[in-house]
């Protein structure tokens, strides 16, 4: 199958699940909304829990992806980029329940819930093998996130390598600052004031 039909019947699985509980999505409905068949359907991801991997994977990767657009833009100030990456991350826990539930742990009943493990895979599709390998849990995520920060804020220029324990903890601290804010939100100000507060004035050596 080409990647936009995989894309097309992913869509469909996230539109019905805005509109019902995980349970009651059918895969029949899924294949008709993306306008495949049915076998289409499981010959590219084996079986429903198939397709909640497939889907929850691309939603994490969609989140990462705003990060990487979170760290490369704004002015070259790291405290601004993670400032940026805080308030995407509320912003996408608040808009997409899965990246919610990803950051948290927290899964309601209305969303599936694959296991994080790996589960055995015989999928001659290599996006599928990928989907049933591990899926990222909320430590799992913010490591990411971390890594990914000091690596482009390094790279950047901004800061002398002999600071970059201070930046790994600055940016575990932004990201767990939003995180906080995704379990509760603040009443004013939002995630931007709380990084901007926390982090110190000059992330350079």
């Amino acid at each position: 199958m080409v990647p936009a039909a995989r894309e097309s019947l992913l869509d469909a699985a996230y539109t019905a699940l805005a509109r019902r509980p995980w349970s009651a999505v059918r895969m029949v409905d899924v294949a008709a909304a993306a306008g495949v068949s049915r076998q289409t359907l499981y010959n590219e991801f084996g079986s429903k829990e198939g397709l909640a991997r497939a889907l929850v994977r691309r939603e994490a990767d969609g989140y990462l992806a705003g990060v990487e657009r979170a760290l490369a833009g704004g002015c070259g100030d790291p405290r601004e980029r993670l400032t940026a990456t805080a308030e995407w991350t509320t912003s996408a826990a608040r808009e997409n329940a899965l990246v919610r539930a990803m950051l948290t742990g927290c899964w309601s009943e209305r969303l599936p819930s694959p296991t994080l493990m790996a589960v055995p895979s015989s999928s001659a599709v290599p996006a599928q093998r990928r989907a049933d390998g591990p899926l990222p849990s909320p430590g799992d995520l913010v490591a990411l996130v971390r890594d990914r920060a000091v690596a482009v804020l390094n790279g950047a220029g901004t800061l002398a390598r002999p600071n970059a324990p201070e930046l790994a903890r600055s940016c575990e601290l932004a990201v767990r600052l939003a995180l906080s804010c995704v379990a509760a939100p603040p009443a004013e100000g939002g995630v931007a004031e709380l990084v901007r507060t926390a982090l110190p004035r000059q992330l350079t050596a």
